[in-house]
This record gives C-alpha cells, sequence and structure tokens, in this order.
C-alpha cells in the first residue's frame, strides 16, 4: 500500500508542475512519518522515500538509527526550546522557526555541536489562534534579527494551511506565502536565500505546488490514517516522553 500510494503521489506532483509548466524536480516531496512504526518508513525507503518529516523529537530520536544513513530528517512540528539539542544535528532542516528564543536555542545547540542548520520561519498566513507561527508582517523583522546567527541559515518559509473540504480554498494561503517570499528575497540579506517554500499536506499539496511549492509535506496520502495506539516510553539522557 505504501508504495502504491508514494508512487501515486508522485505522480500527482508531476501532473500539477507541468500544469503550470514546472520541473517536478523542483519540488522535495517530504514522507509525513509522525505515528508510523518504522516497518512503514522501511516500505517507503524501499519504494524511493528519503526525506521523511517528524513533528515530534522524540520520534526523530527513536527511528534515525533505525533508518539508513542517507535518510534526510525534517522536523516540521512545533519545537520546545528544551528539545533542540535532541536533534539539532540530526535534522536536514527545522521548518518550524517562529520565535526569536527558539532561534537563539538553534544557534546556541549547533554551536555545541560545530553544525549550520538550515531553518525555515513559520508563517500563520491563515492567522488561525489554534496555529504557531507569525503573522506576514512580522516575518521580515524577525529575519532581520536572527540573519547574522553563524550556525543557522534561513533557507525560506513554511505555512500550515487550515482544513479544508475544497483545496481550492486554500490557493490564496499559498500564494500570499509565494508573494511573502519573493519580497524578502529582494531585500538581498545575507544568509537569507528563500529557496525553500514549504507548503501544501495530504489534501491540498496539488494546489500548493501550482502556486510554488518546493517542498510538500505528505503524510496520510502516503501511509494512511495517523495511529495513535501502541504508545511506548523511551528514555534518551533526560529525554523520557510517549513515543507513537
Amino acid at each position: 500500500m505504501v508504495a502504491e500510494n508514494l508512487v501515486q503521489v508522485q505522480k500527482n506532483i508531476e501532473e500539477s508542475c507541468k500544469k503550470v509548466n514546472r520541473d517536478p524536480g523542483e519540488v522535495t516531496l517530504i514522507a509525513v512519518s509522525k505515528t508510523k512504526p518504522v516497518e512503514m518508513l522501511q516500505e517507503a525507503y524501499a519504494a524511493g522515500a528519503r526525506v521523511f518529516g517528524e513533528n515530534k523529537v522524540q520520534e526523530i530520536v527513536d527511528k534515525y538509527d533505525q533508518m539508513p544513513a542517507d535518510v534526510q530528517w525534517h522536523m516540521i512540528g512545533h519545537l520546545q526550546r528544551n528539545k533542540v539539542k535532541y536533534i539539532v544535528d540530526k535534522v536536514a532542516m527545522i521548518h518550524s522557526v517562529d520565535s526569536l528564543r527558539l532561534a537563539e536555542t538553534i544557534e546556541k545547540e549547533a554551536e555545541k555541536k560545530d553544525v549550520v542548520v538550515p531553518i525555515l520561519i513559520e508563517v500563520n498566513v491563515a492567522q488561525e489562534e489554534s496555529k504557531f507561527g507569525l503573522k506576514p508582517e512580522e516575518v521580515l523583522p524577525f529575519i532581520e534579527q536572527i540573519a547574522s546567527f553563524p550556525h543557522i541559515q534561513i533557507k525560506g518559509l513554511m505555512t500550515i494551511a487550515p482544513y479544508v473540504e475544497n483545496a481550492e480554498e486554500n490557493r490564496e494561503i499559498f500564494r500570499e506565502l509565494k508573494k511573502l517570499s519573493v519580497d524578502i528575497a529582494a531585500k538581498n540579506i545575507n544568509n537569507v536565500t528563500m529557496s525553500v517554500l514549504s507548503m501544501g499536506m495530504t489534501g491540498d499539496y496539488m494546489v500548493a505546488v501550482q502556486e510554488g511549492a518546493t517542498m510538500v509535506r505528505v503524510g496520510t496520502g502516503i501511509f494512511g490514517a495517523r495511529n495513535l495506539r501502541n504508545i511506548r516510553l523511551i528514555r534518551f539522557g533526560d529525554l523520557k516522553m510517549g513515543v507513537f
């Protein structure tokens, strides 16, 4: 099932690119594997997936050594500052930076591990109270605050669009994020590229691709519905928490 779903999502991305004359190679598919057992990730890996997204630190920690070394891990969920140290040298990108204190913590922990961490700024384009992220008008001042940090690289923007039945309802959300990225790129700020737009999930990734997404985060469309059973505890140093 996973392999077939993965192929179908990739085909959908290719078709969406063709509609707007984009190269499908510009779009990275992130297989969102939160709550899924390693066996399902291995099935996706065997089918060609190399980029996986998790929204909890403990799942990255638990799965990191169980998957091949060429897997890229992306932290796509809200990141608490006290957990940054566990993943700062394990992830290819952090998608959810939305506060100065979090950016400062990533900088500090990255310096300790002697790594440079690519990050995205999370933008709450729809300004939903239930979502994390900066307001669009806050993004540029925030980027100017942290662009000089030597152990982070600001690669672009991320948003989580509202849940809607009709994906077309989110098209304007994606257009707004794209416009914001273009406007920021035009400022030519050192250490800021705006080369990545992480937007679009299972219900709306095809629209997101048409509006310029360079990364789409697809979980249910590949792995099926989330499985919240089999919660167990792990201990990693002083980290103890439930793992889905």
